[in-house]
Parts: structure tokens; C-alpha cells; sequence
């Protein structure tokens, strides 16, 4: 798989085939409409393209930083297990933004990318403040030539997907449903920063996870989770919280990884997370939460 800086690019190579969206999570809604335009572009014998701003629209739409879900690092890997050929990166700048519905085709999609399919959903918006909706993209469509499919919403238990649902799903800790909806677990990737080495003390020594991206944090408590290091998965338990009972104010993500003694202080982790274990609770000492820990424990490794 390419990965392209649009910048300073013009495809001239081949035509395109383009999934449009944030894709933020790059959930089963997402990959179903990714997976529709891989098969189209197959079919059209043209090159399947993804098209990501580096930074979420919102950031530079109304100045704010909005949660992510996937930073692009992992969309590049998401895309490329599902066959994509080619990802294009573009900054989503003030000049970008103000672009017109029609603009937006003729001067990226048309003169940048060489696009000729074009797979969006059904909530899709583009051009100045959002204006351009999905009809109006089937109607440049057929002014400039180009086919345009629009894929109605996905379900999962009667709920819709979307990521803005995923987000609410993680901010409660509904891990399992939140599993569901992306089709793989949701996962931070983070520093390993130094700590108080509390967990030494207590005989589960914890990495201490700074995450590299404005993720979405799970709500506080303790969870099921795989920590991957190097590209190997270990099981882990990690923990989200204030350390209540010692009455910390700084809230800490903390990882114990079951069966490893390697140092990964300084090293940059992936932390899986597969289930909801417990909330975060303030224990009378440390001797009551050294006997949960190890009930946290034995049920992950009955889990396993």
C-alpha cells in the first residue's frame, strides 16, 4: 500500500477509485463501505484510494480537538489489512475549508487524484460549511463524469454505527458492544512514562501509558486488555483512574502485563481493551486492594 502526501501531488499514473469520509474508528460501517468501493475499483480495473485530512475537519472547522478513536498511524494499518491500494494524505487547511461542494471535486478529487468512483455514506457532507450533502454529490457525479455510490447505514443491535455512538460506548466503559461495533478491539497507543513505582510495592508492577494522540478514555475502572509490544500481544490488566485509594488527583492509565518481566520503560505501547472488569474503587489499605488485584487476575486469566 502507497501512502501519498497530495500536497505537492498530482495522480497521473492511474484512475481512482475513492472512499470519502473522516473515518474516524474505521468501524464495520466504514469497512463495509471500503470493502464496496475495493470490490468496485476491481471491477472498473482502477486503483483503490482512501483520501484522510491529518487532522479531524472539526480541529479546524470550530477550533476544537475533538476525541479520535483511530489516530491516522492506525488507519494506515486498518486500510491496508483490508486491501486498500493506496492512501492519500491531505492537511485540511483554511484554503481546503472554504472550497465549494464543486470545487472540492474539480480541484482534489478531479485534478489531484484522477478519481472516476467515487463511495461515501449515507451522512455524508462536503464543500464550505458543509454544504454538500449526497444528492449533490451524485449530481457532480454525473456533470464531471464520475460514479458515485452512497451506502445506507449500518445496524448493530438496532443500534446505528457511527463513531460518535463509539465514543459515547467508550466514555461508558461498554466495551463489549463498543468491540462489536468496530469489528476489533479499541486500543491507545502510548508512551511509557516513569511513575511511582507503586506497583513494584504491591508486587504488580504496572507501565505507566501516556497516550501519543487525543484519544477517547475509557471511563475509570479496571479492564481486560492485550498490550502489545513490538508486535507481540500479551494479556494484560490495565487500570484508569485516580488511584483512590491513595488519593491521587491525577488521572493515571496503568497497565499490568501478565507473564512479562522485559523493561519497556521509554517504549511506545498498544493497549487492546476487551473487557469491563470493575470501577475504580477506594480500598481502607493497600492490603485489600493487593487481594482485588489478584481476583482481577485470576478472572482474566480464566477469560483468556
Amino acid at each position: 500500500m502507497e501512502i501519498i502526501e497530495l500536497s505537492n501531488y498530482n495522480e497521473t499514473r492511474f484512475n481512482t477509485a475513492i472512499a470519502l469520509g473522516n473515518f474516524d474508528g474505521i468501524h464495520i460501517g466504514h469497512q463495509e463501505l471500503i470493502k464496496t468501493m475495493i470490490s468496485k475499483s476491481k471491477e472498473l480495473g482502477i486503483k483503490s484510494s482512501l483520501l484522510l485530512f491529518k487532522s479531524h475537519t472539526k480541529a479546524i472547522i470550530d477550533n476544537s480537538k475533538p476525541k479520535m478513536i483511530t489516530n491516522n498511524q492506525q488507519k494506515f494499518k486498518i486500510a491496508k489489512d483490508l486491501g486498500v491500494d493506496i492512501i492519500y494524505i491531505l492537511d485540511f487547511d483554511d484554503k481546503i475549508m472554504k472550497l465549494s461542494g464543486e470545487d472540492f471535486i474539480k480541484n482534489i478529487i478531479i485534478n489531484k487524484m484522477n478519481g472516476k468512483l467515487l463511495v461515501v455514506g449515507f451522512d455524508y457532507r462536503f464543500g464550505y460549511k458543509a454544504s454538500g450533502d449526497s444528492k449533490y454529490l451524485m449530481k457532480l457525479g454525473k456533470d464531471y463524469d464520475i460514479d458515485v455510490i452512497v451506502l445506507d447505514p449500518v445496524y448493530k443491535d438496532k443500534d446505528i454505527i457511527s463513531s460518535s455512538n463509539i465514543r459515547s460506548l467508550i466514555a461508558d466503559g461498554n466495551i463489549s458492544l463498543c468491540l462489536k461495533m468496530l469489528g476489533r478491539p479499541y486500543s491507545i497507543i502510548g508512551r511509557v512514562i516513569p511513575g511511582k513505582n507503586r506497583g513494584n510495592k504491591l508486587g504488580f508492577p504496572t507501565a505507566n501509558i501516556e497516550p501519543i494522540d487525543n484519544y477517547v478514555i475509557p471511563k475509570n475502572g479496571v479492564y481486560m486488555t492485550n498490550t502489545i509490544i513490538d508486535g507481540k500481544k500479551y494479556v494484560s490488566a490495565t487500570n484508569i483512574g485516580y488511584n483512590p485509594t491513595f488519593n491521587e488527583d491525577i488521572l493515571k492509565i496503568e497497565t499490568y502485563i501478565l507473564d512479562f518481566n522485559g523493561d519497556v520503560y521509554g517504549n511506545t505501547l498498544e493497549i487492546e481493551f476487551l473487557d469491563f472488569l470493575r470501577n475504580d474503587i477506594k480500598f481502607q489499605n493497600k492490603e485489600a486492594l493487593i487481594e482485588q488485584m489478584k481476583i482481577d487476575i485470576e478472572m482474566i486469566k480464566l477469560r483468556q
